[in-house]
């Protein structure tokens, strides 16, 4: 599979397609060391080697950024905020494997005599567990997957996308580099036919995570259930970012901002559909237009780039077919004038054939149109007024999806009662597009199952064993002696 630099054009490198063989031959090492060298290890030493391995990535922060950059197109001021993260997420899932990961719970059942019948709980690694990973964020998502699977006592078995290969191999680097043992981490090269398909049907996992689209991830779910394995799936959406007449205008336009052009909108959890009150819709429409029309499109190496290159020419073309039914179906580019949804050509010498485009703001458009409801995964927002908030909750809701969704009002007590209302797993207040490692991170419906991140994940990533003792006699059983 050739890999290509989606800024350029350029060919990067060639990754191989990994057949069963080299399937089998991989899960049987990850489950031996899994088994004989990372199971009887303590958590407070898997602690220790997630913690060597976040400092050895803090050390390389700008290589690894920048081969983020050339892997996904995605600008370097993004991409260094990436390896912080990860070295975030590192960190805290250390924290877990010393104080969650191995923790059980003492029930006493008759009493509270010292010959009372009790029983106990214990968290056990759940074996071999595969991670699949995204392609708009390579690393994130390989540590998103395997630092609460190594936390918990796991090996797990890696597959990045294809388009986004890059950054595996140097987690697997750095980890190794770390003092984890050889076979707990593995990183195997493939598409979803052959290799994703080959990893979640096999005998020896134990756990499959997935992030991706909802069609794909509902065949992971339909393979994975033929052998019983749990899955966690962090799929797509379409969701809302209702802003409230009460609201700071800048911030909410800067939020609407972070929820569309952040990495050219290639965001699952981006709030794409942008419902604004009705009062303030022309001032809000306004104030987006003059800040949009100064982002800086281009090189995503350059530090003033706002917005880098799309993840390839056959994703950017997708995304421009939907700007083209947009207009079709009625709808207006409020930044047309501009070359807002237009494919754009950078003139440095460098980014000539890479896949940029100018982000659109679509207004004049219904809920029911395309583009309100697909997931288009670029940077394409609709901007839709509503008046009241009843009514602005049933449309938000109105979507086989619920991933996330964002409110900007400066009423807390409007707020919160909102996010009790919004079918999403993931809700900013006055912000958007933020995970931090100590919060849950979820779907709703089609969105998803399971979670990753935040204390919780330890019970995603273990199996939990009910134990009941006995402290008396079992003479009177019922039975004849």
């Amino acid at each position: 599979y050739s890999v290509l630099n989606p800024s350029t054009g350029e060919h990067l490198t060639t990754i191989p397609i990994t057949n069963n063989d080299e399937i089998n031959h991989c899960l049987s090492i990850a489950h031996t060391a899994q088994q004989n060298d990372w199971s009887v290890v303590s958590p407070r030493e898997r602690s220790r080697i997630l913690l060597n391995t976040a400092e050895i990535l803090r050390t390389e922060t700008q290589p690894l950024a920048e081969l983020e950059c050339l892997d996904t197109g995605r600008p370097i001021s993004e991409t260094l905020l990436d390896i912080r993260g990860a070295v975030d997420c590192l960190e805290y899932m250390a924290g877990i494997s010393v104080t969650s990961s191995s923790v059980g719970q003492h029930i006493l059942l008759n009493g509270s005599e010292p010959s009372s019948s009790f029983g106990y709980t214990r968290r056990e690694p759940l074996g071999v567990t595969v991670g699949i990973g995204s392609w708009n964020y390579p690393l994130q998502s390989a540590i998103w997957k395997s630092a609460p699977a190594l936390a918990c006592g796991n090996s797990m078995v890696f597959k990045p996308s294809e388009r986004t290969p890059l950054l595996a191999l140097k987690l697997a680097e750095a980890y190794t580099k770390a003092g984890l043992p050889d076979g707990i981490f593995n990183v195997l090269y493939g598409d979803g036919t052959t290799t994703g398909a080959g990893l979640i049907s096999h005998p020896l996992v134990s756990k499959v995570s997935f992030t991706g689209s909802v069609p794909t991830g509902t065949n992971v779910y339909q393979t994975a259930a033929q052998t019983m394995k749990p899955v966690t799936l962090e799929l797509g959406g379409k969701s809302p970012l209702i802003i409230f007449n009460d609201a700071h205008l800048e911030n909410a336009v800067a939020g609407a901002m972070m929820a569309n052009w952040y990495s050219c909108g290639e965001v699952c959890s981006n709030g794409t559909r942008v419902f604004v009150q009705q009062s303030i819709y022309d001032a809000f429409c306004q104030r987006l237009l003059e800040r949009t029309s100064k982002l800086v499109v281009g090189n995503p190496m350059d530090p003033q780039t706002h917005v880098g290159a799309m993840i390839s020419e056959d994703h950017l073309q997708s995304v421009l077919q939907y700007v083209k039914l947009g207009v079709e179906e009625g709808g207006s580019i409020l930044n047309g004038d501009d070359g807002g949804g237009e494919r754009i050509r950078i003139w440095d010498g460098e980014c000539e054939e890479g896949a940029f485009m100018k982000p659109a703001i679509f207004v004049n458009v219904q809920d029911e149109m395309t583009i309100c409801r697909d997931e288009i995964f670029g940077p394409v927002m609709t901007i839709l007024p509503f008046d009241t908030e009843e009514e602005v909750v049933r449309r938000s809701n109105d979507t086989p999806f619920g991933l996330a969704a964002g409110i900007y009002t400066r009423d807390l007590s409007k707020a919160h009662r909102l996010a009790a209302s919004i079918e999403a797993g993931t809700l900013w207040i006055n912000n958007y597009n933020l995970a931090p490692s100590e919060l849950p991170w979820k779907g709703f419906k089609n969105s998803g199952l399971g979670q990753e991140n935040g204390n919780a994940s330890i019970n995603y990533w273990t199996r939990e064993k009910s134990i009941y003792c006995e402290m008396g006699d079992m003479y009177d059983c019922g039975y004849p002696m």
